[in-house]
């Protein structure tokens, strides 16, 4: 993913669901380098919880046997864009796990491309938004499997819950494939906090808000399962969920 000079415009397909006019005022995004050397691990959290608009754009190659762990919370810019571009070589593996909480006008975006290169690879994304008010959270994610990447073993998990009808949530995971013996898959819902489980946890005693809260909890949960800083992750993400709810 390249970065011009130029202000995108929405015909950019990156910048499709984007707001222009917050982007130019973090314009241009510098480029973050990551080079995780052959059979090494390595992990990074992105926490954005000020209020101020932010973008970031990571770009990480993984040398064979490789190990990378990104964990993404993006909770309470007024705009937050977060790029990760990835390359994967034999036998790397990479795991992403995000979370985009947002309420009031608020915009927040995720992009990600994931390039398989080498034989046996692994990467697995998982994301998980919950939106309030009028805000506009997005994902846009690509896997591309390069010819001769067999064996790569890929996966996006993509979720949203919108908590006001007013949000707007837009998803568009995508898969591009030009090897054999592959296995990729996507999944991706938008939706609504589920009515049957609220209905469960109120009849053993949780008012309508506690309910709301547990299961808002848990499904933002699932993308810091397993991350070095998890305690952490969660916590904040918790106190978004309070101020959101």
């Amino acid at each position: 993913m390249t970065m011009a000079l130029a202000l995108p415009t929405r015909k950019d397909e990156d910048f499709r669901y984007s707001d222009i006019e917050a982007l130019r005022g973090v314009w241009p995004i510098v480029t973050e380098q990551v080079t995780v050397a052959d059979g090494a691990e390595q992990s990074l959290e992105i926490v954005e919880t000020g209020t101020a608009p932010v973008a970031r754009h990571v770009a990480i190659t993984l040398g064979k046997g490789a190990k990378f762990d990104l964990r993404v919370l993006t909770a309470g810019p007024a705009y937050g864009r977060i790029a990760v571009d990835v390359t994967l070589g034999e036998g790397a593996d990479f795991t992403l796990g995000a979370a985009q909480l947002a309420t009031g006008d608020e915009t927040v975006e995720l992009v990600t491309e994931v390039l398989h290169t080498g034989l046996n690879a692994t990467s697995h994304q998982i994301v998980r938004s919950a939106l309030a008010g009028k805000a506009v959270g997005t994902y846009l994610g690509r896997i591309a499997v390069a010819r001769g990447a067999d064996g790569t073993d890929a996966e996006q998990s993509v979720r949203a819950m919108l908590l006001d009808r007013t949000a707007t949530a837009n998803a568009r995971p995508e898969l591009e494939i030009y090897a054999d013996d592959v296995k990729a898959a996507h999944g991706c819902a938008v939706g609504e906090l589920d009515a049957q489980g609220l209905f469960y946890l109120m009849a053993r005693g949780l008012s309508p808000a506690q309910a709301k809260r547990l299961m808002l909890q848990a499904f933002v949960a699932e993308a810091f399962t397993g991350a070095p800083g998890e305690e952490t992750l969660s916590a904040a993400a918790v106190a978004r969920l309070e101020q959101i709810l």
